[in-house]
């Protein structure tokens, strides 16, 4: 049987005429640029067929008809999924609406472009065949393939678990790949809270101690907690809040997984503002079962050296001194703290990556790790600004009946106290440390979890 060997455009199926230099929106500029790459060095290994049994050798003419064969079936089912009113024609209104039901909104102009880039016969619309022949050795396999980037470009943990969860394909989800991103994920929290647990530490010392009275500043804190306990006592507290990422990053995913469905049915692709409400609910819903572990991270963060033999010893104690209603001090303005981060920190992530890959990515879908750090790193930080406030009322409330003398007020009465006893600044106590920790945390796990996902054996398409 004789050899396939390419010699360029002119051998392969394709529309050369592609232009791919036009400002597209990414997901088009990732099909016509693996269109042209294709053209110019032949198939690449990834489109070989599953009964090709030496994929160094390339194609026999058998394996690449039926090769073409079964990529004409999966082709006509994308083109049907497309051709909304199933008349033959996929037309503007159709390419914008099946990019709308996959999160991403472009305009008339940008869809007239993307049509005219397949367009054969000048009609503005695209038939089966112009479809057929663009796309045929291309290795998609469902319309949702070229939008892969959108999710899981990166797992960015801070100690702060108010974002919004991961979205995980069917694929995915048959092939045990879901876990093992979770697993990858829960490892590389770990590895950053530890390694920036001093910061979140000083940072909740600084909530619940500093006042106009107590300037106490970054270097003092760490002074002070060295002094009162050694250099161990950086870290207490954190084997708690590595303890609590597994519960909470499983029950989130559950509930996410639900809420998505009660929402979308069963289409597994929300757009971003759905993503924003599943993401919230899904996170009030994990914070809700948890929460009573969130008290003992901050009870266990502040104690003085020898106040508590362990976690059981500090729960227990709690219990008897308290009631149980002292694990849910705190609840409500945590609660109310993960609309305004996790809104506010996808849509700035979001909004970041997609301004830079429309903008300056002319050749691949992957933003590179240095912009997918600075879109994480700034939408974070854009976040805690917006909620810390909630965030430094809720530590007080968690803390306050361990410290002697301390008034056992409300949200909005301990609200209302900051602000005449220290004015605005004073909601933001401890916001410097916090700060600090972004960087190093988003850099430690984006590292870890990369590392993890090689380990696991978790590929990326």
């Amino acid at each position: 049987m004789g050899r396939l060997e390419p010699r360029g455009t002119d051998d392969l199926w394709l529309d050369s005429r592609s232009p791919v230099s036009v400002p597209f929106p990414l997901p088009t500029r990732v099909w016509l640029n693996g269109i042209a790459r294709q053209g110019r060095q032949g198939p690449r290994p990834g489109i070989s067929p599953e009964g090709d049994t030496d994929p160094e050798s390339g194609f026999n003419l058998e394996e690449f008809t039926r090769y073409l064969q079964e990529r004409e079936q999966r082709l006509l089912l994308m083109f049907h999924s497309l051709d909304r009113n199933q008349d033959g024609h996929i037309d503007v209104s159709e390419i914008q609406q099946s990019f709308r039901a996959l999160g991403i909104s472009i305009s008339l102009e940008q869809a007239e472009k993307i049509l005219h880039s397949m367009d054969r016969d000048g009609t503005m619309t695209i038939d089966w065949q112009e479809w057929r022949d663009h796309f045929l050795l291309h290795s998609l396999e469902n319309v949702e393939d070229v939008l892969y980037f959108w999710k899981h470009s990166t797992v960015l943990d801070i100690g702060e678990c108010l974002t919004v969860p991961d979205e995980f394909s069917k694929q995915e989800k048959l092939t045990g790949m879901w876990w093992k991103q979770l697993v990858a994920g829960a490892v590389a929290g770990a590895v950053s809270r530890t390694g920036t647990a001093p910061l979140d530490r000083l940072k909740v010392c600084m909530q619940v101690h500093a006042s106009k009275t107590n300037r106490l500043n970054i270097l003092g804190g760490l002074r002070s907690m060295i002094q009162e306990g050694g250099i161990l006592s950086l870290w207490r507290g954190n084997g708690i809040n590595v303890l609590k990422i597994a519960p909470e990053s499983a029950i989130k995913f559950m509930a996410y997984e639900q809420i998505k469905h009660a929402i979308r049915g069963r289409q597994e692709t929300l757009q971003v503002q759905e993503r924003f409400v599943a993401g919230s609910l899904a996170g009030a819903t994990a914070q809700t079962i948890i929460y009573p572990m969130e008290v003992l991270k901050t009870r266990l963060t502040l104690r003085r050296t020898g106040q508590y033999k362990g976690l059981l010893d500090c729960a227990l104690r709690i219990l008897e001194q308290e009631g149980p209603r002292a694990f849910y001090r705190g609840y409500l303005p945590n609660v109310l703290g993960i609309i305004p981060y996790a809104g506010i920190d996808l849509a700035v992530y979001e909004t970041l990556k997609n301004h830079w890959l429309q903008q300056y990515s002319q050749e691949s879908a992957n933003p590179g790790i240095l912009v997918l750090l600075a879109c994480g790193t700034i939408s974070s930080t854009c976040g805690q600004i917006a909620s810390y406030p909630l965030a430094l009322v809720r530590t007080r409330m968690q803390a306050q009946a361990s410290i002697e003398g301390s008034p056992q007020l409300s949200m909005m009465s301990l609200f209302r106290h900051i602000l005449s006893q220290e004015g605005v600044w004073g909601l933001y106590r401890g916001i410097a440390p916090n700060f600090m920790k972004v960087i190093p945390a988003v850099s430690i796990s984006y590292v870890v979890y990369e590392n993890m996902k090689q380990a696991l054996g978790v590929t990326s398409r």
